[in-house]
Parts: C-alpha cells; structure tokens; sequence
C-alpha cells in the first residue's frame, strides 16, 4: 500500500530536531582539532583524534538501527533512542569544552579531551540517526528526495549556528584567547547553548512526531507476518544487502575521506596561508580558529542554497557527480587563495558537495530497500560513513608527512622553542582529489529498484 502523502509541515517537524542536533555537530566538527591543538597536540598525530567517534559510530549505529527495527513502546519506535542520545551528548557538551581547565598535565587533558569526544561523537549519532530512519520509514518514494532535501536544509541551517558560535562570542566581547593549555571562552560557551537548543529541538521533534503502530508500519511498508516472525541478525543482512548498498557505499568513501581532512586541517591550513603562523599558541591562530568557523558557515549557506537546486535535476546521479565536482574546485582552490574573504567561494563551493552528501545516498538507497529491515540496513549504511573517515585517520599523519611543507621553528607561551611541520593546506588539496573519485563512482550506482 502507497505511504500517505504528507505536507511541508510534516516533513519539516520530522526533521526539525535535526537542526539541534546538526549544531552540536558542527561545533564538534570546526572545534575539535583547534580543541586538541590548544591542548598540546602535534599536527602530525592531529588526525588520530578522529578515529575513536567513527569507530563508535561503526559500533553504536547498527545496533541502535537494529534495535529499533524491533522496539514499539509508548514513546514510539526511533524516538527512544533519540532522547537517549540527545540527553548524553548534552551532558558531554558541557564536559568537553573544560578539558584543560581542571588541572590536568598535557597528556592526561588529551586523553580526558579523547574519551570525551568519542562520547559525544557516539550521541550524536545516537541522535541524528533516528531522523534518517524515521523518513525513511513514514514518507513515500515520490517525496523521499524533497524530504531528505528538507532535512538536509535544517542540517545546515544548524551547521551555520553552530560554526558561527564562537566567531559571534568573540564579536561580542567573550574572551577567544585564554592561557596556554585552556579552552578560550568563546568556544566553551558556543559548546555550552549548543546544547540548550539541542534539547530543546529534540523535544519538539518528539512532541510533533507521533510514529506509526506496528500494524500500520506493516500495512504501508509491505511487511508480512512471516517477515515479522524471521529472525535476521546483521552479519546475513550485510550478505544480502542489495548491489545498491556497496555501490552507494564507495561515494561515501571518497566523500567521507575528503571531508575528515577539512574537519582536521582547515584550521591550520588557513592559520599559515592567510595568517602567516603555525603557532598554535598565538593569537593570529586562535584568530583562524574563529575564521574557520565562519568557513564552515559559509559552506553550510552554499548547502542550503543547493538543497534547493538538487530536487530540479531530473538524474539524481548527474545531481550527485556533479555536486561532488564542485566540492572538489573548492578544496582544490584554497591552495592558491591567501585573502580570507576570497576562500568564501571555495567554502561555497565545498557546501555543494556536502548537501548532495547529506540527502542523494540516504534517498537512493531507502528506495532500494523494503521496509522490513530498514533500521538495521541505515545503521549498517552509517559504516560508509565511519570507515572513510577511520582510513582517513589512520593515514592522515603519513600524507601530510608526505605533502606536507619544510620544518618551522616555533616558541611557545612558555617560551621553548620547538619545530612543527608546515604545509596543512595541501590536505585540503588531496580532499579534492578524492571528491573527484567521489565523482566518478557514482555512475556506477544502479538505480533500479531492488528488495532487500
């Protein structure tokens, strides 16, 4: 039986708690690195900090999928597990932004920062992917890309609050520089109304929402009683996972791949070709720390400027390759480019390949598959996500050792002089390189319908 056919309106309460989320996202995404390089960490082992929240995410999100696939309780179905992560990463919010302000040494304010971050990475997820299943398990096939489009204009709509925090903190006259080993102000207060809104977001979504019964969520998806009855664990589900599934998947490697890289090196990048420095411990630093927050903003404008434009493409995999191409002369562009106004159109740019990232492989693939199983195989699916961004950790430390430039000598608040390595930009250069890939895979994704 064809799934209703819902309003603008519901589509949008669906996803609005996203928006909450997306901003405890992006504060994570712009802050991390400028977190763990006030902390004292090496821009050579920079990259190993992002392993632990997508190997929590490779961990967490096929069971929470899964789990949900089987949970009907009072609260609903995907809900529970988006409360439970909303309420965890709030809490971690709070926590993580204070990691050098209790009186730790170097390596145990790294060590507290990691476990921290791996939380919160791990509730976020926890939260965000609940929305994913929730269109995928209540909106018909017609209206999957307007409403993944819908959810991927909230998403950066949250992405520009959340990346603007700490520049608009600074703008107001809340501290952005604080004693060697400290997380300015600016920043702990962005983490700190970051997840005053999230919260409240989240309990709109869940207050708006009211999810089908099982009879009903069989009725519309096509399931029979002896689907319900079969049991099918992970591992079978991965065995049988339609050609879409694996296909989809290699995009994500080459998108995910190039975007840890500008979560990573954007700042420290920017700090040398724009600011002149590679001292993490001066103020030009902590001022493209800031910039890059503006960056980020930037790109999240040019996503939901291009959200709009990816419905209007009859093909969604020239929408798809196409936009991955733009993201790539972006990346690619910021190399030449030393005025930082002038890297506003390579952020914009970059936001093309970032909305079709955000809604085209959830829409592609949800119509690959029955309703069955749906949870399970989107948490499953996260793993394209989370492995790109793993390699991409693993290996960060090697390529730009590589790519990188000539050894700097640095003096430090305390002043030692110690030497870091330049040259962060060129990362950002090879995320270009791996969106073109990106690009080129997706003609091989199969769009005929499939059962999984």
């Amino acid at each position: 039986m064809q799934k209703p056919t819902l309003s603008f309106g519901q589509m949008w309460n669906l996803s609005f708690g996203f928006f909450g989320v997306q901003i405890a996202y992006a504060l994570q995404s712009a802050n991390i690195s400028r977190i763990f390089a006030t902390l004292g960490a090496d821009p050579h082992t920079l990259s190993f900090f992002w392993v632990l929240p997508p190997l929590m995410g490779m961990i967490v999100q096929p069971i929470v999928g899964s789990m949900s696939d089987k949970t009907w309780c009072k609260w609903g179905r995907r809900k529970p597990y988006l409360y439970v992560g909303a309420i965890v990463a709030v809490i971690v919010m709070a926590l993580l932004p204070n990691s050098g302000s209790f009186d730790m040494t170097v390596k145990a304010a790294l060590a507290f920062g990691a476990i921290m971050l791996m939380l919160l990475d791990t509730s976020i997820n926890m939260a965000m992917q609940p929305f994913k299943m929730m269109v995928g398990d209540m909106v018909n096939e017609e209206q999957k890309t307007k409403a993944y489009s819908i959810q991927s204009l909230l998403c950066n709509a949250g992405s520009l609050v959340g990346y603007l925090f700490p520049y608009i903190f600074t703008w107001v006259g809340v501290k952005s520089v604080a004693p060697e080993g400290q997380i300015p102000d600016s920043v702990t207060w962005s983490f700190y109304i970051g997840a005053a809104i999230l919260i409240l977001c989240v309990l709109y979504t869940g207050a708006k929402v009211k999810e089908w019964n099982p009879e009903d969520y069989a009725k519309y998806n096509g399931i029979k009683e002896e689907d319900k009855q079969e049991s099918t664990n992970l591992v079978h589900l991965l065995l049988h996972a339609p050609k879409a599934f694996w296909q989809i998947g290699l995009v994500q490697f080459f998108s995910w791949f190039a975007f840890l890289y500008m979560w990573t090196y954007t700042t420290g990048g920017i700090a040398e070709t724009v600011w002149g420095t590679v001292n993490t411990a001066s103020k030009e630093y902590q001022m493209a720390g800031d910039w890059t927050g503006v960056l980020f903003a930037v790109q999240a404008i040019g996503s939901i400027l291009w959200a709009m434009v990816i419905p209007q493409f009859r093909s969604s995999k020239v929408a798809y390759s196409l936009s991955l191409v733009l993201g790539a002369v972006g990346f690619i562009s910021t190399y030449f480019i030393h005025d930082q106004y002038l890297l506003f159109v390579s952020f914009l740019l970059i936001g093309c390949a970032w909305a079709a990232m955000l809604a085209l492989p959830f829409a592609l693939l949800t119509n690959s598959l029955s309703g069955k199983s749906l949870g399970s195989y989107m948490g499953l699916f996260n793993c394209t996500i989370c492995l790109p961004q793993i390699v991409a950790s693993l290996v960060g430390g090697t390529i730009f050792g590589l790519f990188g430039g000539k050894m700097v000598d640095v003096t430090t608040a305390a002043g030692e002089v110690t030497q870091v390595q330049s040259g962060q930009i060129m990362m950002l250069v090879v995320a270009g390189v791996a969106l073109l890939l990106g690009a080129v895979a997706v003609f091989g994704i199969s769009t005929k319908k499939l059962k999984a």
